[in-house]
């Protein structure tokens, strides 16, 4: 009998510790990660979009979401699943892992600006910037509109991995 009290004790303690994390708020449902990654499938950066993230301190700290294009291929209207494939990974990754911030890292001579827009703008780069710029700032746009508590930070790659800021939207 005496055993069947200690039993009803260990019971009634996990049901009051049940109870009171009922009442918790609740944190992310898998983790934490600082930022959701959006970047361009080209193969030629992949080592060079590692190597920023990991230089930045993000190593292991991000989702990442692989669009050709990047911001372009979130929201081109030639593709809509890539649209749809892109906010709906944004949504699992704020679920998930609570994220504060998208990083939107564009890249220079883009075969999906060639496929997508028709053009090789990587002939002039000051043009090729200011596609990318519009694009770029579409997205965030689009973003502060859905999320307006998501901070963004846009981004342009050269093919040498040299990263050029072109924008942060904070809160």
């Amino acid at each position: 009998m005496k055993s069947m009290g200690m039993d009803l004790k260990i019971i009634l303690f996990f049901s009051m510790v049940l109870t009171v994390m009922a009442f918790l708020p609740k944190p992310a449902l898998s983790g934490h990660t600082d930022a959701l990654l959006l970047s361009c499938m080209d193969y030629r950066l992949v080592d060079d979009t590692e190597r920023y993230m990991t230089n930045r301190g993000l190593r292991d700290k991000y989702d990442h979401v692989i669009l050709a294009g990047a911001s372009l291929g979130a929201t081109t209207d030639k593709y809509p699943c890539w649209n749809q494939t892109f906010w709906d990974h944004l949504d699992v990754a704020i679920k998930l892992h609570n994220i504060k911030k998208v990083i939107v890292l564009d890249h220079r001579d883009c075969g999906a600006y060639k496929v997508i827009l028709g053009e090789d703008f990587a002939k002039d780069p000051g043009k090729e910037k200011s596609v990318h710029t519009d694009k770029l700032s579409a997205l965030a746009s689009r973003l502060k509109e859905k999320y307006p508590g998501l901070e963004i930070e846009l981004l342009l790659m050269d093919l040498a991995g040299e990263v050029e800021k072109i924008s942060d939207h904070a809160n």
